[in-house]
């Protein structure tokens, strides 16, 4: 096995957080799993998490910068570095576009783009000091294509690839690898938490065509039905991830059993061509 590390993880209360610590700790990896109201309405899952091995659990909303801070000196003072970051807290919509008012927008971008910024920016000064770091960045499938009736969750996605791609970049000659999870759909806690605009009534002004996302409400759960795609794929795509040796980590890594090729071919084509812009721009050393 490789090197023990230690892990922050973001978003850990469910879904791919839960089984990302649960997985890197069962490793024996150092892991600190960030969740929000741990006191609160996350008590359980807390108390739950913190009794798994190497599982040390932090009360961290990843939108509050103080907690964000307070987290990464807990962890820096415990074990004196941070090896492997994981902003995968994030949080998912859908319906139709115009009943999302700008502020809906707002709050998308500053979950599931802002916030993993605010973690990086805590995280970077330690692990530049390093000369040494991961951090993955938990974006989707849906970073890639805009998918209808999902404007509101594919804008923050896209917000999260165009932030880790540059990065990506500019970090390497650091010895710090920032990278970009894909996956697809999972049956995970998260639609069991979707939001929907908040001027709904402007729902039936749009007729027959309102219906549609009830309608891919009911595809996706037949497709679960069908393809039965199992969420662990996930956390060991970021084990894999942890294991790659630094410099070696693709930017993007797909995690989508049910149409997975189309987010591959995508991203091959868009990162050749990524790679004739940099060299035209002598940067080709940045590939490196």
């Amino acid at each position: 096995m490789s090197q023990t590390k230690v892990i922050l993880i973001t978003g850990t209360s469910s879904g791919f957080g839960w089984l990302i610590a649960k997985t890197c700790a069962a490793l024996g990896h150092s892991v600190y799993a960030g969740m929000r109201n741990t006191k609160g309405a996350n008590a359980n899952k807390a108390k739950e998490l913190s009794m798994v091995k190497n599982i040390h659990v932090l009360d961290m909303d990843v939108t509050d910068e103080k907690e964000i801070k307070a987290s990464v000196n807990t962890i820096l003072k415990n074990d004196g570095r941070i090896d492997v970051v994981i902003n995968n807290a994030g949080i998912y919509a859908i319906g139709l576009a115009e009943t999302f008012v700008p502020e809906d927008l707002e709050k998308f971008i500053g979950v599931n783009a802002v916030a993993p910024w605010k973690v990086i920016r805590a995280v970077l000064p330690n692990m530049r000091k390093q000369r040494s770091g991961l951090i993955i960045n938990v974006s989707s499938v849906a970073g890639r294509f805009s998918f209808p009736f999902q404007m509101i969750y594919n804008s923050s996605k896209f917000a999260l690839e165009g932030l880790t791609e540059g990065l990506h970049f500019e970090l390497k000659g650091m010895g710090i690898d920032i990278v970009l999870l894909q996956p697809g759909p999972f049956p995970t806690e998260i639609f069991g938490k979707t939001f929907t605009g908040s001027n709904a009534a402007i729902t039936n002004e749009y007729g027959d065509l309102a219906n549609i996302p009830q309608q891919m409400g009911a595809g996706l759960e037949q497709l679960f039905k069908t393809t039965k795609p199992n969420p662990q794929l996930v956390a060991d795509a970021v084990v894999n991830l942890i294991n790659t040796p630094s410099g070696k980590r693709s930017l993007r890594t797909v995690v989508d059993p049910s149409a997975g090729a189309l987010t591959e071919t995508a991203n091959e084509q868009v990162m050749e061509q990524y790679r004739n812009f940099l060299t035209a721009f002598g940067m080709q050393a940045m590939l490196n």
